[in-house]
């Protein structure tokens, strides 16, 4: 009885390894109860090979019906050392905040360099290489800048203004091209973000304008 317990033990054990892929991917999301990061978790929690952690101030505010695959973390991205230890062993570092972005910025890139980690998506918005630069929008390119100077493997997105159209329909513009278009539906960035996921090596060292077409 004690062998056969022994067998079924190791055996029930084999099985549960093999539900995780040895090529797991492992992504981190900084302001997980986002409209946008909404979606991409619903999206990525499909996925076997992906093993989500995600890092917002309250986990109460968390609006998706099943996270129970998701490692949730509860603080603050402008807790360094915590920000650190959370970033640390990922694969992509995909931040969709608000607040002192800058100072966010900044911890983040000082946190994937001292733990290795080397790419990020990164959201900031459109309108933030207008000449004057609005008031409301400094926040926003700041942050890019901090990114853009660093050796990390980025990729910016600056969408358009938001919907809730449940569509997916979008293109991207570059850096120094006009930005096109007013509006995206969060779904459409949200398909765009979690595509990059699966294939980081797309858009490394890009800073693209997303917008639905006109």
């Amino acid at each position: 009885m004690l062998l056969c317990s022994i067998f079924q033990t190791r055996l029930f054990s084999e099985i549960e390894l093999t539900k995780v892929p040895m090529s797991a991917k492992k992504v981190i999301i900084l302001g997980a109860s986002g409209n946008v990061a909404k979606h991409v978790i619903d999206i990525l929690t499909k996925e076997d090979h992906i093993q989500l952690t995600l890092f917002l101030r309250s986990a109460k505010r968390l609006k998706n019906k099943d996270i129970s695959k998701a490692r949730i973390i509860e603080g603050d991205v402008l807790n360094y050392n915590l920000l650190k230890e959370a970033i640390k062993g990922q694969d992509i570092v995909y931040a969709n905040l608000a607040g002192e972005l800058e100072a966010m910025a900044k911890n983040i890139v000082k946190a994937m360099g001292e733990t290795g980690v080397k790419k990020i998506i990164f959201i900031t918005s459109i309108g933030i290489y207008d000449v004057p630069l609005s008031s409301l929008l400094r926040r926003y390119r700041y942050a890019a800048d901090v990114i853009e100077a660093s050796n990390l493997e980025y990729t910016i997105l600056r969408p358009t203004w938001f919907t809730n159209v449940n569509e997916i329909d979008y293109e991207t513009t570059r850096k120094g091209e006009p930005e096109k278009g007013s509006v995206i539906s969060q779904k459409s960035l949200a398909t765009l973000i979690t595509k990059i996921i699966e294939s980081p090596e797309k858009y490394v060292r890009e800073n693209l304008g997303v917008n639905k077409p006109n």
